[in-house]
C-alpha cells in the first residue's frame, strides 16, 4: 500500500504549478498561476460556535477561538494560514459569545478575506450549522476554530479531489500515556499478559475536512448533529470517506494541557506558523 501521509508547512501550488481547484482568473503580471495573484473561490466554513467547557473560567468571558496564541486569538493565526494559501470565502458558524467573535474580526478586511456569519439560535453540534448555508454548491472545507496546525491546506484539497471521495478528513497519530499497568486476561480469569504504563498510538481526526455538496443530504435540518453521526451514516450509505494522514504539527487547544503546549510551541517557532512574517 502507497504511504499516503504528508507533512505540509507553509502553503504552495503543487508541484506542476498551475491552479488545481476553485481558483478565478487571476490578473496582471505573472498571469495565469502567480500565488500572489490567485484567489480561490472555495468555501471554508470555521466551527466557532462551542461553550469551551474544558478551558473554564476563561471561556466564560472569551469565546475558545479568541484564547490568544502569542500576539494572536488562535482564530486570527487560522485565518492568516487560510489567506497564505488564497482562501478567503470565510464563513464563521457561530453561537457562544459570538458576537465578541464578530465585533473582533468584523468582515475580514483586515486580514484580506471575507467573513460571513452564521449565528446558531441553538446548539447544532460540528455539522448541524452546515444546513443553514444556502450557498455551499460546490467542494467546501470545514475546520474547527480552535487548532493549530502546519497543514498544507491545498494539498488536503488537492488530494480530496484524487479521490473522488464525498468527504476527506484530515488525520493525525496521537500517542496517549497510561498512567497504570494494564492487565490483559483469558476467559479463566487468569493473567496473560501484564503491560507497565504502555502509550497508545491512535489515529485522530485533525477537526479538519474537505466535503461535498452530497453530504449535505444527510444533514437533518434545525437538529444537533455531529460529525460522528454524518460519518455513520456516510459510511451506512457506502460514500467513499477518504483518510489524509498528516504529518504536520497540530493540536487542538481545547484542554488545558494542549492549550499550553500550542502557546508554548508558537512562540517557539512562530514563523513555521506564520510563514508571512
Amino acid at each position: 500500500m502507497a504511504d499516503t501521509s504528508r507533512r505540509g508547512g507553509a502553503c504552495r501550488l503543487p508541484s506542476h504549478g498551475r491552479p488545481h481547484f476553485g481558483f478565478a482568473q487571476c490578473r496582471g503580471k505573472g498571469c495565469p498561476y502567480s500565488r500572489e495573484r490567485q484567489e480561490s473561490d472555495m468555501k471554508v466554513v470555521i466551527l466557532a460556535g462551542g461553550k469551551g467547557r474544558r478551558l473554564y473560567p476563561y471561556t466564560v468571558v472569551l469565546p475558545k477561538p479568541l484564547m490568544p496564541i502569542g500576539d494572536f486569538p488562535i482564530l486570527e493565526v487560522i485565518l492568516r494560514q487560510l489567506k497564505n494559501c488564497h482562501l478567503s470565502d470565510i464563513t464563521l458558524a457561530v453561537g457562544h459569545l459570538g458576537n465578541l467573535i464578530q465585533t473582533f474580526f468584523g468582515d475580514g478586511s483586515k486580514w484580506g478575506v471575507k467573513i460571513k456569519y452564521s449565528f446558531e439560535e441553538k446548539p447544532l453540534g460540528t455539522v448541524g450549522p452546515l444546513t443553514a448555508l444556502a450557498d455551499l454548491k460546490h467542494t467546501f472545507m470545514v475546520m474547527n476554530g480552535d487548532l493549530l496546525t502546519t497543514l498544507n491546506y491545498l494539498d488536503l484539497v488537492e488530494y480530496h479531489k484524487k479521490q473522488n471521495a464525498v468527504a476527506t478528513v484530515a488525520a493525525h497519530k496521537r500517542s496517549v500515556d497510561v498512567d497504570f499497568g494494564v492487565i490483559q486476561k483469558d476467559k479463566d480469569e487468569q493473567m496473560v499478559k501484564y503491560i507497565e504504563k504502555p502509550t497508545l498510538s491512535y489515529l485522530v481526526s485533525m477537526g479538519i475536512y474537505v466535503f461535498e455538496p452530497e453530504i449535505l443530504d444527510f444533514i437533518p435540518r434545525d437538529e444537533k448533529f455531529d460529525f460522528p453521526d454524518l460519518m455513520l451514516i456516510l459510511l451506512q450509505k457506502d460514500r467513499k470517506i477518504a483518510i489524509y494522514n498528516s504529518e504536520d504539527f497540530w493540536l487542538d487547544i481545547g484542554r488545558p494541557d494542549d492549550y499550553q503546549k500550542a502557546v508554548d510551541e508558537f512562540e517557539k517557532n512562530r514563523k513555521k506558523f506564520l510563514s508571512e512574517e
